[in-house]
């Protein structure tokens, strides 16, 4: 008798671990249709054992939503704006996405709206003073060697992060604007985070290139040797 009773458990076993493999098979299925195809059967009854496939025809969006005339920044160009919302097909599948023109460079960008997270809005008034902020602390230079603090600035400048672009403004700055007080590769990082700083200053604060660079300089303590004949 005893022997019995063990082979009916040995047997119960069994069963619950080809129920729990059953559910996790139907469950990665399921997953895998609701990421890339849906399955229909035919209308047709002549047609039973066909299988239709149907892609998806909409494209995802995320939340933020721009629209023409504004002004984002993307981070390896800097500030852009939207000068169109255009769609297009590819295959079955409708793509919606902004053409976006950075005036520094004389460039136009085409970002699909469904890979809109390289974006962001400009960054508002209290953003701007708080760069203000960064532009007139001391500087803060690490002790290492230049190669590894070029690429760090310039991953910095990159980022997109408005706050980081301040830092090194702030850290490249050598309080004033003649040439040999900077190694080549030193003045090429700080104007270029300079030039991105000052656009979007720019964008936000809707002022001239003039006025931008004055209140710049203001607070990087930057004095300008004026030519005077």
């Amino acid at each position: 008798m005893p022997k019995i009773k063990k082979k009916k458990k040995v047997k119960s076993k069994i069963k619950k671990k080809a129920k729990l493999q059953s559910k996790n098979i139907i469950k990665k299925n399921q997953l895998k249709e609701k990421n890339t195809i849906t399955f229909r059967k035919s209308k047709d009854p002549k047609n039973d054992d066909k299988i239709e496939i149907k892609k998806i025809s909409k494209q995802p969006t995320e939340k933020r939503q721009y629209n023409i005339k504004d002004f984002v920044v993307y981070p390896k160009h800097g500030v852009g704006k939207i000068m169109a919302v255009e769609k297009a097909k590819i295959g079955q599948i409708d793509i919606q996405f902004y053409k976006i023109f950075i005036e520094k460079e004389k460039l136009t960008l085409t970002v699909p709206i469904n890979q809109q997270s390289n974006l962001r809005p400009i960054a508002t008034i209290n953003q701007i003073n708080k760069c203000v902020s960064i532009l007139k602390t001391k500087p803060k230079i690490k002790r290492t060697m230049w190669s590894r603090r070029a690429q760090e600035y310039d991953q910095k400048i990159n980022s997109g992060k408005i706050y980081e672009l301040a830092e090194v403004v702030k850290d490249l700055n050598k309080n004033t604007d003649i040439i040999a007080d900077q190694s080549y590769s030193e003045r090429q990082l700080f104007e270029k985070a300079y030039e991105r700083l000052k656009s979007e200053f720019e964008a936000v604060l809707n002022i001239s290139q003039e006025d931008v660079q004055k209140k710049m300089d203001k607070a990087l303590g930057r004095t300008q040797n004026l030519m005077t004949e």
